[in-house]
């Protein structure tokens, strides 16, 4: 089992214990937080659930229908969470506002403070585990995965120091701010996991410094003309480039070939924790240029 499997199923068993220990306070206390703490729990295990069978779906080989294989799961698996959290960002609103114009009050603080402190320290463990995954594998999944959570730190955070606040000052009104506090941010939140996601679903190029690696690898080779064509993209744990080099016409398809391999193996070595797929075009003369001339006419 990958690592990657490995930290998904550690999220849908933390997820589910926090549900649980949430729902049960929430719902005998009254809390609109704790309430809202428990919904987002819930949707975490529904989440991570999705996220191990994206993952599952991700590592399986290319085949005649998927030439590429399947990486892009991921990055649809983040849009997927991210309007999830959204939707759940708008629930913890709804019930936040409703709560204070009934001014209803927030009962059994002491197991109220008790549960979302055991709930804040397991999180800060998760969230701790994940980012450790993510920089492992790269994981666009276990990306998401991780900012969610961290959201969930802040959340169960705030939550302890509303209940705290309540508990000390009786003003019951803390629950609803708090609450409302929380939703804009998990919605904020969700807004950089779509975000990312559908980057990479318009297959848009690499980060900017990996591009410029990509560049000053090609042009630091003397045997090479010139170049043209360089595009990027990402899929999973997986890098696409394209280019074309541009040879003197005098040179064997031999040497030529074996400059192509030499310039694939140094982009390779950007980063070995992902795969890199590199299709290079050998040209005796900058075709680009001949292009233009012809879209001009």
């Amino acid at each position: 089992m990958t690592l990657q499997k490995k930290a998904t199923i550690v999220s849908i068993a933390t997820a589910g214990i926090l549900a649980i220990m949430k729902l049960v306070i929430g719902i005998l206390s009254g809390s609109v937080a704790v309430l809202a703490s428990a919904i987002d729990s819930v949707l975490d295990l529904a989440i991570s659930a999705f996220n191990y069978f994206a993952i599952n779906k991700s590592e399986q080989p290319a085949d005649k229908t998927f030439n590429y294989g399947k990486g892009k799961i991921e990055a649809l698996a983040a849009v997927i969470e991210g309007t999830i959290i959204t939707m759940s960002g708008l629930f913890i609103l709804y019930h936040a506002i409703k709560k204070a114009f009934i001014s209803e009050e927030t009962t059994l603080l002491d197991s109220s403070i008790l549960v979302m402190s055991i709930s804040l320290v397991i999180t800060i463990a998760l969230v701790v585990f994940l980012n450790y995954v993510a920089k492992k594998t790269n994981s666009m999944v276990i990306k998401s995965d991780a900012l969610h959570y961290k959201t969930d730190v802040l959340s169960n955070g705030a939550i302890l120091i509303s209940l705290i606040l309540i508990y000390s000052t009786g003003l019951h009104l803390i629950d609803s701010i708090m609450g409302i506090i929380i939703s804009i941010y998990i919605m904020y939140s969700a807004y950089a996991i779509i975000k990312e996601g559908v980057f990479v679903l318009l297959d848009g190029s690499l980060d900017q410094e990996v591009v410029d690696e990509i560049k000053n690898i090609i042009e630091n080779e003397n045997s090479i003309n010139s170049y043209h064509y360089l595009k990027t993209r990402k899929s999973a744990n997986t890098n696409f480039i394209d280019f074309h080099l541009v040879f003197n016409d005098g040179i064997s398809l031999l040497k030529a070939h074996g400059l192509g391999d030499k310039i694939e193996d140094k982009i390779a070595m950007i980063n070995k924790n992902e795969e890199w797929v590199i299709n290079t075009h050998l040209d005796p003369y900058d075709d680009s240029i001949i292009n233009q001339d012809e879209d001009k006419h």
